[in-house]
């Protein structure tokens, strides 16, 4: 039994849904937004590297299993606003060459449907909709804008500014991180952001975080014609007698199971859970998942290449917000090696807690001397796209089926920074450090989730369609990252908010 019937239901509130329902809340039409999660609790913890990082108070106990049928424990979370709770606010625009076809040294990138003048006018609809601090012109490879970011870059602390200073010495090109955070240093009595050093990888307290929550659900909870129900696990879609359109969509709310209708269904779920609604969704005329008669719905999985360099000095650098500079210096290769190897961007303040899981147990008072003297670079190289690495159900299972690729570009440009930052140790500001530990992320880490959905012109090569509608079913839709074709080598965020900017110019007119 259909419970109600909607013009539009969203699933899902990260950086997909919760800015898709920004879009369509003001035009009047009845919409439902389902979320599996909850609006996360404000709480102390919040800010407690020892529940956040070592109890994993937020993170979903969910368990996935990789193709070996080993257990993995993902690191997402299940919120309104979903992982963008979480996230550390970068929000670059990718370059103009990622829409376009890029040899790899490991294969290939493809060319985009779209390229980047298409996403230009929503990338600055996205940056001024998530409060981007940052500025242009420092980045060699950054694409063009018609305008400034909303508001000016985040200071670097004086220890990173002696790091940037020291990069421009040696020929390098350092820029500001483009950062959603709430912070007015020209006013800090008007300031939302406290500049606190639990940020990267925390919920916040005080909604200092431009996430989906705050700055996309939040704000249109005010219009009637707007329904938000949390805790709604949506299970399946069903189809209409010819597989032509969703007729009902099945939720589990507070254990019972409920219905809904609507003229537009949107799948906002995260990479990864979207694949798994489509393929949990097969029926007769969608056997093999629903959208899927090109049977990609799942494959070409990405989530980049992560790596962390932990640099060690022998004297202390007392910072709280480090994660304000980048560098793409490397990001189309360099001299000698003419293939893409990727961005590094300085990374958040490392708690003793955040360092004790990847070391031996020992004293917490090591620890806390340890990150005293520590500094966190994060660096991404592009994961390229394969049918093989794909998500699948099997016995309502999860799986994520992955091989490493792209590895002598990660391993190269690691190497190189290694070599750059030793490259200014003698920098009497900087301080010689004593030890570099080198960390690379694996298949739990999910933060970039990517293409499980492709977006294309072609229905026998794509999942869906230029405006993310699914080739198979009329009034189907995919907005998150699974219309991604390739990765890039940035975070992917602010494409993902873009992006459900643009699909919802189209839904609009659409609804009309």
């Amino acid at each position: 039994m259909v419970t109600e019937h909607y013009d539009v239901i969203i699933i899902g509130t990260g950086a997909g849904g919760g800015t898709l329902a920004n879009v369509l809340a003001p035009s009047g039409k009845k919409i439902l937004v389902l979320e599996r999660g909850t609006f996360l609790l404000k709480e102390k913890a919040n800010w407690d590297s020892k529940e956040v990082i070592q109890k994993d108070r937020y993170r979903t106990s969910e368990v996935w299993y990789d193709k070996r049928g080993k257990v993995i424990h993902p690191l997402t979370h299940y919120f309104v606003g979903g992982n963008t709770k979480f996230y550390g606010s970068a929000l670059y625009r990718f370059r103009e060459r990622d829409f376009e076809k890029v040899i790899h040294k490991d294969g290939i990138s493809p060319e985009w449907p779209l390229k980047y003048q298409d996403f230009a006018p929503y990338y600055t609809q996205a940056e001024r909709l998530y409060e981007v601090h940052g500025q242009r012109g420092f980045d060699p490879t950054e694409p063009p804008s018609n305008e400034d970011y909303p508001f000016p870059p985040i200071s670097h602390e004086p220890y990173i500014q002696q790091i940037n200073y020291a990069l421009k010495d040696k020929g390098f090109h350092p820029s500001y991180q483009p950062l959603g955070i709430k912070l007015n240093e020209v006013n800090r009595f008007l300031s939302a952001c406290i500049r606190c050093d639990t940020c990267d990888g925390f919920p916040c307290l005080i909604n200092a975080k431009a996430d989906a929550d705050v700055n996309g659900v939040r704000p249109v909870m005010v219009y009637p014609n707007l329904t938000l129900l949390t805790e709604a696990k949506v299970l399946r879609l069903h189809t209409s007698a010819s597989g032509r359109e969703v007729t009902k969509v099945e939720a589990e709310i507070a254990g019972n199971c409920q219905t809904f209708s609507g003229n537009i269904v949107v799948v906002a779920c995260g990479a990864i859970n979207s694949a798994v609604l489509l393929l949990k969704s097969a029926n007769d005329q969608h056997p093999d998942g629903l959208a899927n008669s090109s049977n990609l719905v799942g494959r070409n999985y990405m989530a980049h290449k992560i790596g962390a360099i932990v640099v060690l000095n022998i004297k202390p650098n007392p910072i709280i917000y480090p994660k304000t500079l980048a560098i793409n210096d490397f990001y189309w290769g360099e001299k000698d090696f003419d293939y893409p190897m990727g961005h590094v961007q300085s990374l958040g303040n490392i708690s003793k807690e955040r360092a004790a899981i990847n070391g031996p147990p020992l004293p917490s008072a090591i620890y806390e001397a340890v990150t005293n003297r520590a500094l966190g670079w994060f660096l991404m190289t592009e994961d390229l796209p394969d049918l093989n690495n794909r998500v699948r159900v099997k016995d309502q299972k999860i799986f994520l089926d992955y091989t490493n690729n792209n590895e002598e570009a990660f391993n190269r440009l690691i190497k190189r920074w290694k070599h750059v930052l030793k490259s200014i140790e003698s920098d009497k500001k900087i301080g010689l450090s004593s030890l570099y530990i080198t960390t690379k992320m694996s298949l739990k880490d999910v933060g970039h989730q990517c293409g499980t959905c492709l977006f294309g012109e072609d229905s026998k090569t794509s999942v869906l369609d230029i405006n993310c509608r699914t080739h198979d079913v009329d009034n189907l839709y995919v907005v998150d990252g699974s219309f991604f074709p390739s990765s890039a080598a940035l975070n992917p965020t602010l494409t993902i908010m873009a992006n459900a900017l643009r699909v919802g110019e189209h839904l609009l007119e659409r609804l009309r």
